[in-house]
């Protein structure tokens, strides 16, 4: 489209642009790529809106489908770049322990959790994913761990619980959470999802070298495995409608599919432990979402958490919108 005047008109965004960019040299570029990096926990919070949309779809075959999706998707951009990221592939052979265990790894151990501990309970400890980032962080070359960066974390993990713990009239049930010895396998999943996710989002970034769109032969390898399980332990039920088969398009292009690259750019080359600490606005962007489409309701509750994690955001963001000195450029070799 044609833009009158002197303004140009915007680049189009596409999954090149994200993968293409060469490793962050300034702090510009480093705040751009933590950007990119939010947009897959925006698209990420419309994962259970589009999920009930979808119908009653077995866990590992919904997974199975929308990696698929993704993968295709991502497969449909490599062209002529085919040679190199296969290249690429094969001079870093650990990649794929990375991030085949990181996307694979961590569905599977979270619907085991959800198979064997109450759900609360499990997605409590699966959400201790952002602060195991933020915590994990400290250990790259380069990266400052920052006192924002854990008070913002936990304000938004304690927003967290608030929502999911909290009765419709605001106040926590002494009774809401309940680690009961019988579900110790299940706790034990939800934990190492948030350790499986937590660790794939960190060690992504000593592949720097490795291009994003990389991340569709990982989409790949998950959509056959999780097609295995799916076959080993669930019945297959199919869309039962055109909207449910637009919601599982949907979620391959989007939640399962865009915010996957996304998120392996920002991480890469983006400030990972901001990213970590704006993690927590998932969940509440997600109860949003439902809200707003009928499938949920606005509670006192809500309103609590959503300023306790918005402001655990905003202040585990404070590189982003803090007024700073020009840096110099930082060596090409790689995060620092």
């Amino acid at each position: 489209m044609r833009v009158g005047g002197a303004i140009p008109a915007p680049p189009a965004f596409s999954l090149r642009d994200v993968s293409m960019v060469a490793p962050s040299t300034t702090a510009a570029a480093r705040h751009k790529a933590t950007l990119v990096g939010a947009l897959a926990l925006l698209l990420w919070s419309a994962l259970s809106l589009l999920t009930t949309m979808a119908g009653p779809i077995p866990p590992f075959q919904l997974v199975s489908m929308t990696f698929l999706v993704g993968g295709l998707a991502g497969l449909a951009t490599w062209g002529r770049q085919t040679p190199r990221i296969l290249g690429d592939l094969l001079r870093h052979p650990g990649v794929w322990p990375v991030g085949v265990g990181g996307l694979f790894g961590y569905h599977f151990l979270y619907f085991l959790a959800l198979g064997h501990a109450p759900a609360v309970e499990a997605t409590l400890l699966n959400y201790l994913w952002p602060l195991l980032i933020v915590l994990f962080s400290g250990l790259l070359p380069g990266e400052r761990l920052r006192w924002w960066h854990i008070a913002g974390t936990l304000i938004g993990l304690a927003g967290l619980v608030f929502m999911v713990l909290a009765r419709p009239n605001g106040q926590i049930s002494g009774t809401g959470l309940t680690l009961d010895p019988r579900y110790i396998p299940g706790y034990a999943a939800a934990l190492g999802a948030a350790v499986f996710w937590a660790s794939y989002s960190v060690i992504s970034r000593r592949f720097a070298a490795v291009p994003t769109e990389a991340v569709a032969a990982f989409c790949l390898a998950t959509s056959f495995l999780a097609c295995l399980c799916h076959l080993a332990f669930e019945h297959t039920v199919w869309p039962a409608s055109p909207t449910a088969w637009g919601a599982v398009l949907a979620l391959g292009l989007g939640p399962v599919g865009l915010a996957f690259y996304a998120w392996d750019h920002g991480v890469k080359r983006g400030n990972i432990t901001t990213l970590g600490g704006l993690s927590y606005a998932t969940p509440l962007m997600s109860t949003l979402l439902l809200i707003l489409a009928g499938r949920a309701d606005a509670t006192p509750a809500i309103a609590v958490a959503c300023c306790a994690i918005v402001g655990g955001a905003l202040l585990a963001a404070r590189d982003l919108w803090q007024r700073k000195a020009p840096e110099a450029a930082l060596p090409e070799s790689g995060p620092t």
